[in-house]
């Protein structure tokens, strides 16, 4: 079965830096397009970034310059990392992993807290 297991949420001082991992497994991902998504309180889960098999990145307008995501494909397990700097507050959300488009396996997500 898939699953999704994401980790390295932190509070951080505005300005500061974390990177996210996803563990993403009971697949080979090798046809599948795999991104970050992220769903602050009271808002919907929206898309952050999202990478190609062969490793081709797109992120979106709100976070580009300062996010980063990369992947390193594996036969029975895949990791997904994003890598965030320059954060700002507005950034504060639960961050989740899964494939783009997204399918129904989602994991617990890890929460991002920006603030001073």
């Amino acid at each position: 079965q898939v699953q999704f297991v994401e980790s390295g949420g932190a509070l951080v001082q505005p300005g500061g830096s974390l990177t996210l991992s996803c563990k993403a497994s009971g697949s080979d991902f090798i046809s599948d397009n795999l991104g970050w998504y992220r769903q602050a309180q009271g808002n919907q889960r929206e898309r952050v970034a999202q990478i190609t098999p062969g490793r081709s990145s797109f992120v979106e307008d709100s976070v580009k310059g300062r996010f980063t995501i990369t992947r390193d494909n594996g036969k029975n397990t895949t990791y997904v990392q994003m890598t965030m700097s320059s954060l700002k507050p507005e950034d504060t959300a639960v961050y989740y992993c899964n494939t783009v488009p997204r399918s129904i396996y989602w994991g617990q997500g890890t929460q991002v807290t920006v603030s001073s």
